[in-house]
């Protein structure tokens, strides 16, 4: 077998994978095709996922079915006001050695898990919420002066509740910024609706079993990554993010009015590699720019902060994205 052959190989091995999980998870989860595909994209990019809708709509349900797809540990958090830093992290303990002498042991806390569900994370106080940062990065946490690295995969999934509902606090812009995507979980269609009725209201409770190992997720990381782009795509994509800002030349119309601040360059990466991913899942070795757009939404949305006129005219950082996908021509590509 050459080269070529063990590519294509690996490559439909890939995708055979990832479809494999997708309708594991499908078994329980009811419709959501879309959060699922991006989820499960996040996952293999090394990301993070924020789910955001009102309660009810099985966002909570769907970080658990993940981890039951995956033979990976599995915590939850449930953030609450009192909700303490050292509840995530763990805490310096005083134990007894076999010599009879008293030591501090480090006893680790929910954070120390491959797939970790931070449930209703807006209902915390910045503090708390803060406590995530250095994980979601550095994929590590330092208690007194002590460096602890997390196993891999590392994966976060917290979900929120819209921020005009009672007792929310808004995240601070740099914990956005380490989310990979942003969902937005919609309610079902009434035919869901139906599907969901059958399977919670009679005695047969689906349930997903684990289908693939974390070693597994690593190896399609590394391959995702291996997807080329060529210049001009990967321009589009710089012009993209650029046209968020609107204080520089590229700017779109639409961001010139509405927003105060752009997305970061750690948007521009994530774009890329949900890019790459998405040109894998079709049947393709290279990425397009359609794949740049259909990734657009989900990765740019957390990323923009709306100014005054924004917010005071109800317009919200997806209606700027669409516009300023229609407003990025082959003249900003060629500025780019």
């Amino acid at each position: 077998m050459n080269v070529d052959e063990q590519l294509k190989q690996q490559l439909d091995d890939f995708r055979k994978d990832f479809h494999r999980l997708k309708a594991e998870i499908s078994k329980v989860i009811v419709g959501q095709q879309e959060i699922l595909d991006d989820t499960l994209i996040s996952l293999i990019a090394g990301g993070h996922v924020l789910l955001e809708g009102v309660p009810g709509l099985g966002k909570t349900l769907t970080v658990r079915t993940l981890a039951d797809a995956l033979h990976l540990e599995f915590h939850r958090i449930q953030f609450t006001p009192d909700l303490m830093p050292a509840d995530l992290i763990g805490t310096q303990v005083i134990s007894e050695s076999g010599d009879g002498r008293k030591v501090f042991e480090f006893q680790k806390g929910p954070l120390f898990a491959n797939v970790l569900l931070a449930d209703e994370i807006n209902r915390a106080t910045p503090k708390t919420q803060s406590a995530l940062l250095e994980a979601m990065q550095e994929h590590s946490v330092t208690v007194a002066g002590v460096t602890h690295i997390l196993s891999e995969p590392f994966f976060v999934m917290a979900t929120q509740n819209p921020l005009e509902m009672e007792g929310t606090y808004p995240l601070p812009e740099a914990q956005l910024d380490r989310f990979f995507v942003k969902l937005l979980v919609k309610y079902p269609k009434v035919a869901d609706l139906e599907t969901i009725l059958d399977r919670t209201t009679e005695n047969l409770k689906p349930k997903a079993e684990a289908v693939l190992s974390g070693e597994r997720i690593l190896e399609m990381s590394k391959l995702s990554r291996m997807i080329p782009i060529a210049n001009d795509v990967r321009r589009y994509g710089i012009a993209l993010v650029v046209a968020t800002h609107p204080d520089h030349e590229l700017a779109s119309a639409a961001a010139k009015k509405y927003v105060r601040y752009g997305a970061s360059p750690r948007g521009l990466q994530a774009l890329i590699l949900g890019a790459k991913i998405r040109a894998i899942l079709d049947n393709r070795y290279h990425v397009a720019r359609e794949d740049l757009k259909t990734m657009a939404l989900p990765v740019l949305r957390h990323r923009m902060i709306l100014n005054f006129e924004g917010q005071a005219e109800g317009i919200s950082a997806d209606d700027v994205i669409q516009k300023m996908l229609v407003d990025v021509n082959e003249d900003a590509l060629a500025a780019a």
